[in-house]
């Protein structure tokens, strides 16, 4: 019998330790997991000159959206965003990356840093960026420069200027933008649209593009005005067809103009206010009030001129307070322009006056306080008062009169102020002798001269024959002359602020016959060269004359007033007065 056979064990396993069930674990739980994001950002270059573009890449491995680019804009412009997609293929595996390509402007020279900015969860690591002047550009060398114009670089707080920025391109674009920050304390506002035009540079044709701005500071000291800079792309080679496709090749173009420190003054103590700094301010009657009748409306333009200023700086124009009318404005009209660099605001504004009654009415002229940004001193501009001739109206207003006016302005003052209203009082009463005067003068002749011819008509023994002086003394008084409408004040007033057509209507005015035109006015005068002067009057009208040259001649020739020749009307009354052939 043979004995069993033995069967043999297998030794036991040793359990595993905690450590490696847990690495375990971790491995198979990563697995599981989508992997984390790879991230990374970078600069094109790390040293620029200003108005240069540059290139900030951030690179993922994972898509993302915009970041909030927020962070970038207080050192820098952002000109333009784009987005790539590429994916590749190493040693069989798949990877994919997206990046993100931000065109930055540097709005300051410096040592300059970009922000983080948070992509996919995670911050990209700030970056250094080293900002230097530009160089400036030569005129006609380089494709594209700036020029930039201002025009008071001591100019006073709250005190518009204008600045023009002129971009010259010698090449095609496709596209541009050309920008100019605002300075700290100060509001900068673009006006009006560009203008384009072509010029010659040092034998080179440009192409210039002028764009305007206002700039007005809140507060004194130095001011520094920034560089304007351009970004742009030109259009390059391909030949016509390419470029209507856009297939041709384009190049990036750019063009950083200088930047200028301002110093800006306080406002002076001695200053009118409201305060307002002009360059300069005019007035002017554009058209004045004609054919005034009581109870009815006649109008008057006013317009001013400011340069250096805002339309939101002006204030409005007022409506003069005029005894014995009323008078109503209407909504000013605003035009802006440019002179140069300089602002130019002209405001219109149209009233409307109706006389009370009739009689000599005074129209006060507008006044407006400044300050001469030029001459540093303060300034009124103010138009001059007009006199004017209200006749009856109509209706309630036929037989309403005007109070009588104010004693002239030019009498002068009683040396004492406690004389002043018996000094007065003197004037006036010897004013009203000496218009009742010739009145009792003449009817004390008439008194006599009927005594007279009641004695004789008693003393008379048998009728006799009319004598010629008797037919004279029954024949009616020739009709007076017609008063002049204006006088010699009118005419020096038109010919220092009036237009040369009112100098005319003026002239036509004074003559002392009726005169339809300035022919007529000829045909009166008996001075040749004050007829002379009326003729350099009507060339400058409507023919090639100088307008100054003829308003100096009037001025000249009507020093001491037109020289009328005889009117026929008292020629007729002389004749009437004595007949040659009396009546038997």
């Amino acid at each position: 019998m043979q004995p069993a056979a033995s069967t043999p064990t297998r030794p036991a396993r040793a359990p595993l330790p905690f450590a490696a069930i847990a690495l375990l674990a971790l491995v198979l739980l990563t697995a599981a997991l989508p992997a984390l994001a790879q991230t990374r950002a970078w600069l094109d270059r790390s040293r620029a000159a200003i108005g240069q573009p540059v290139v900030l890449s951030i690179e993922s491995d994972q898509d993302f959206g915009q970041p909030d680019l927020t962070p970038l804009q207080r050192d820098f412009s952002v000109v333009d965003t784009s987005t790539s997609r590429q994916m590749q293929m190493v040693n069989g595996r798949i990877s994919r990356s997206v990046v993100l390509a931000i065109t930055l402007q540097p709005r300051r020279t410096g040592e300059l840093t970009v922000p983080a900015l948070e992509v996919n969860g995670q911050r990209t690591p700030p970056l250094g960026l080293r900002v230097t002047d530009a160089p400036a550009a030569q005129p006609g060398s380089s494709n594209a420069y700036i020029e930039t114009q201002v025009d008071d670089p001591t100019p006073y707080v709250q005190q518009t200027v204008g600045v023009t920025l002129r971009l010259f391109y010698a090449v095609p674009l496709v596209s541009g933008q050309l920008d100019i920050d605002a300075p700290q304390g100060t509001s900068l506002q673009r006006v009006g649209e560009d203008v384009q035009s072509t010029r010659e540079v040092n034998g080179r044709r440009y192409n210039v593009v002028e764009r305007h701005f206002l700039l007005v500071p809140d507060r004194s000291g130095d001011l520094q005005l920034p560089a304007a800079r351009f970004t742009g792309r030109a259009a390059g080679g391909g030949g016509f067809f390419d470029s209507m496709l856009g297939m041709g090749q384009r190049s990036d173009l750019s063009a950083v103009g200088q930047a200028q420190t301002l110093r800006v003054q306080p406002q002076p103590d001695s200053a009118p206010q409201p305060w307002l700094p002009l360059a300069d301010l005019r007035l002017r009657y554009a058209s004045a009030p004609r054919e005034l009748k009581a109870g009815q409306a006649s109008s008057f333009v006013v317009e001013a001129v400011a340069r250096g200023a805002t339309r939101a700086q002006l204030p409005d124009l007022p409506t003069p307070s005029v005894d014995g009318a009323q008078v109503f404005a209407e909504p000013a009209q605003y035009e802006d322009s440019f002179d140069g660099a300089t602002p130019v605001v002209k405001i219109t504004r149209r009233y409307s006056i109706v006389p009370n009654g009739a009689g000599r009415l005074a129209l006060p002229g507008i006044k407006l306080d400044w300050w001469d940004v030029k001459a540093d001193a303060a300034r009124t501009a103010a138009l001059p008062d007009m006199q004017l001739e209200v006749a009856a109206g109509s209706g309630s207003f036929a037989n309403a009169t005007l109070p009588a006016p104010a004693p002239a302005a030019d009498v002068a003052a009683p040396q004492a102020s406690g004389n002043s209203a018996l000094q007065a009082t003197d004037l006036g009463a010897e004013s009203t002798a000496g218009r009742l005067w010739p009145w009792i003068a003449l009817t004390a002749v008439f008194g006599l001269l009927w005594l007279g011819t009641l004695v004789w008509f008693l003393r008379r023994p048998r009728p006799v024959p009319a004598t010629a002086a008797s037919r004279a003394s029954a024949i009616p008084a020739a009709p007076s002359v017609p008063r002049a409408r204006h006088g010699l004040p009118d005419l020096r007033r038109a010919l220092d602020t009036g237009t040369l057509d009112e100098v005319g209507e003026i002239l036509i005015g004074m003559a002392p016959s009726p005169a339809r035109d300035l022919d007529a006015v000829c045909a009166q005068l008996a001075d040749p060269a004050q007829r002379q002067a009326i003729d350099a009057l009507r060339r400058a009208r409507w023919a090639d004359g100088d307008g100054a040259q003829a308003r100096a001649l009037l001025r000249q020739a009507f020093a001491s007033g037109p020289t009328w020749r005889v009117p026929a009307a008292a020629s007729a009354q002389g004749e009437a007065l004595a007949p040659l052939y009396p009546r038997r």
